[in-house]
């Protein structure tokens, strides 16, 4: 448990720190489960040890710690969703995201100037491949100085015109904001952020008062103390004055936040302040090319990769190395603290990169009032989120912030989303994602996704295209790479921009689904991503599963994880009781209870399929941003169960403004022959409900009803017992019943 600055290592520490977790146990004799939660509210470093003793079945579970309190939650479950809400209740539920932020976002570390950024969005649009927020990572800045941008390559005005371009087209823009603080390297050196900060005393010291120096992107650097009484308000100021320049900001991206720095200790002393490189050569740099093939690249062959089959078996070798995990006993050690030397801990834990101070602040770091960074270390992020979050709603009032991060701690959620990090272009990153989105919907951080196609090295159009199609269904939806490697925007492949447009268009129609989950994560802590045993807590089979996932509880997904396949393996759960109905069909799912189906999945094409008694409210036409598909009516669709029932919620407001607020609660209830729609709030639907789709009407109907009247404008077609009543044009904001006999 030490917030680490490490691209994405296997059975590593790495950019957070979140000391809980959850246990689900299952009696196979009486065919009963349940679940429980412990956390430890420590912001210490320490190790976590997971053991089985020789000659026992009985797992141990040892904390290590190298400081604190130990302060035990027991969260009593006992399904795992109510371990997960409980742990909300604890820490904080999840902030409020602005209806935009579920859109897709679109990045690179790279971008050489305005006009190339200005290129993607007009790409992209040519494309007809949806594009809702424009990023721009280190490359805007001036000497790579927050708060800045490039007066040559990115110059205010132009931002400014572009920003406000986007803004007129219902787009967003998101800069980056890394940690570290440029230090001035003369006196004529002006730079506010740095010389304010100095004014109000905001920066970490030494043991003995003087300047704690580090080394980040812009050459020597200092970091801000969010302990330090006047840190927020120079932080808002910052923000502010960056935003008025020209940089009109919708939402901030936290970078580096560990914090990072790529000297060891206080780096100051004897330094020379006007060396501004880094002491490594940057990807894409003359000396450092980013020139790795594509994984399993063969370029004798043509095609979206140049993967093989030989006899039907997959020649590639997929990279899935694992970092050692070996845990030894290393003695304890810390309980006499006299004379410790804070930058080596008695207790050396299980640090990746060894040392505490190995791209971190060193330990001795000195915060307000005496307090140590080896006592804080991991807190650095929550409290730069907490910051910014505040600051962004000062500078943009009545609406949500929008906040994504890479240091976490628990309680961030409460402020901030979160990406997965420096992961890299290859398909068992790919398969990674699924395990972390779920480990932060656990820790109530459930805004959460990976880079899509892959940050480090090449990607593929093969591996891009199942990457588009799977992150369509997870929460944020961001496709970023690094600086040097190939481009990977959606439109550079004709099949990844097809399968782009197909995944993008269902996320759209499906977002008023989004919005509740996450309306309800919001108020009640309810996680929108789920393992499929989450929802099935007695069925072994589907404990390990981790290449499957629901959305929410009715929206199954079954992505494509390996090359150069048109099929796809996958469970349904239920044993055989629950109807799982395809996506795009409708048609009725044939499986095996408990036992895996083969699924066709030709490139471009992700499973998707929904649970019997569902009731999913839709956009009906999915618009090119998120705003224009709000505007569109809505559809419903009704999956019944066999005992032809379902049911569903929809939660609706303005999206935007800082809840609560005015909103509308939609209620669902479907029986053998009727669809009854209650609805209560004070916020008016303008847009209408166009139509209504039943699934599981055994039987065509003679007559169809809506509030009493005969209406003629339906259709039933027997091989899906579908029965689709078109032009209902209804308002949400009154009752509703739709009936047939």
């Amino acid at each position: 448990m030490w917030a680490r600055d490490d691209a994405d290592p296997v059975d590593g520490n790495i950019y957070g720190s979140h000391p809980v977790y959850l246990e689900h146990r299952f009696d196979a004799a009486t065919n009963t489960s349940q679940s429980h939660g412990v956390f430890l509210l420590s912001a210490t470093g320490g190790d976590i040890i997971l053991t089985t003793p020789p000659s026992s079945n009985v797992s141990v579970i040892e904390y290590r710690m190298i400081g604190g309190v130990l302060d035990f939650y027991f969260l009593s479950g006992p399904t795992p969703t109510s371990v997960i809400e409980q742990y909300g209740a604890l820490v904080g539920l999840p902030t409020w995201q602005p209806v935009w932020g579920f859109g897709f976002h679109l990045c690179r570390w790279g971008y050489k100037d305005v006009a190339d950024v200005k290129d993607q969005v007009s790409s992209m649009r040519a494309a007809n491949i949806p594009l809702e927020v424009m990023w721009n990572d280190i490359d805007l800045y001036h000497a790579v100085r927050d708060f800045t941008s490039d007066p040559v390559s990115f110059p205010a005005d132009e931002m400014q015109a572009f920003i406000r371009e986007l803004k007129a087209n219902n787009q967003r823009y998101i800069p980056i904001v890394d940690a570290a603080i440029a230090k001035q390297v003369n006196a004529t050196d002006h730079y506010d952020p740095y010389t304010k900060g100095v004014e109000k005393g905001v920066f970490i010291a030494n043991p003995d008062g003087s300047e704690y120096v580090g080394q980040v992107w812009p050459g020597y650097t200092v970091f801000p103390d969010w302990f330090q009484k006047n840190a927020q308000e120079w932080w808002t100021e910052a923000l502010r004055n960056w935003s008025t320049s020209g940089i009109e900001f919708s939402g901030i991206w936290l970078d580096m936040n560990e914090a990072s720095s790529f000297c060891d200790g206080s780096c100051g002393t004897g330094a020379n302040l006007t060396d501004t490189s880094v002491p490594f050569l940057l990807p894409g740099e003359p000396g450092n090319p980013v020139t790795d093939y594509p994984e399993c690249y063969n370029s004798t062959l043509s095609g979206p990769s140049g993967n093989v089959t030989v006899n039907g078996t997959l020649t590639c070798q997929l990279d899935t190395s694992t970092a050692a995990s070996i845990v030894s006993r290393r003695g304890l050690g810390a309980g006499k603290q006299r004379n410790v030397d804070l930058n080596t801990p008695p207790y050396a834990i299980h640090n990746g990169f060894g040392r505490l101070s190995i791209h971190a602040l060193a330990t001795n770091a000195t915060h307000a009032d005496g307090v140590v960074e080896l006592d804080v270390h991991n807190l650095w992020g929550l409290m730069e989120e907490k910051a910014t979050h505040l600051a962004v709603q000062d500078i943009i009032p009545k609406q949500r912030p929008f906040l994504i991060s890479r240091s976490t701690f628990p309680s961030s959620g409460k402020w901030t989303g979160h990406w997965l990090g420096d992961n890299f272009s290859l398909w068992s990153y790919l398969r990674y994602s699924i395990a972390g989105v779920l480990q932060f919907q656990i820790f109530q951080i459930p805004f959460v996704g990976a880079d899509t196609c892959g940050f480090n090295g090449n990607t593929d159009e093969e591996l891009c295209n199942r990457w588009m199609q799977l992150a369509a269904f997870t929460p944020f939806f961001r496709n970023h790479n690094v600086k040097g490697a190939i481009s990977q925007e959606p439109y550079r492949w004709d099949s990844v921009a097809n399968a782009s447009r197909t995944a993008i268009s269902i996320r759209y129609s499906l977002l008023p689904y989004w919005y509740t989950l996450f309306a309800n994560a919001s108020t009640s802590g309810s996680p929108p991503i789920r393992a499929l045993f989450y929802e099935f807590t007695n069925e072994p089979e589907l404990f390990s599963v981790d290449s499957q996932f629901l959305v929410g509880r009715d929206i199954l997904v079954t992505p494509v994880l390996e090359p150069n396949v048109s099929t796809v393996s996958g469970i349904f759960p239920g044993r055989g009781n629950v109807i799982w109905r395809d996506w795009y069909t409708h048609n009725v799912v044939e499986s095996t209870p408990g036992q895996p189906t083969l699924l066709s999945a030709p490139l471009g094409h992700i499973n998707v399929h929904i649970r019997d008694g569902a009731a999913i409210l839709l956009h009906t036409q999915p618009g090119y941003t998120i705003e224009e598909t709000r505007q569109g009516p809505y559809s419903l669709i009704i999956s019944q169960s066999a005992k032809g029932v379902a049911h569903g919620t929809a939660y609706i407001d303005d999206g935007i403004s800082h809840p609560p607020g005015p909103n509308r609660i939609l209620e669902f209830s479907s029986t053998k022959n009727a669809v009854v729609i209650s609805s209560a709030g004070s916020f008016h639907v303008v847009q209408k409900l166009q139509d209504v789709t039943v699934l599981g009407v055994s039987s065509r109907p003679k007559s169809v009803t809506v509030n009493g009247q005969n209406v003629q404008g339906w259709t039933y077609e027997a091989q899906q017992d579908k029965l689709v009543v078109a032009s209902v044009n209804a308002d949400l904001n009154k009752p509703l019943t739709v009936t047939w006999s």
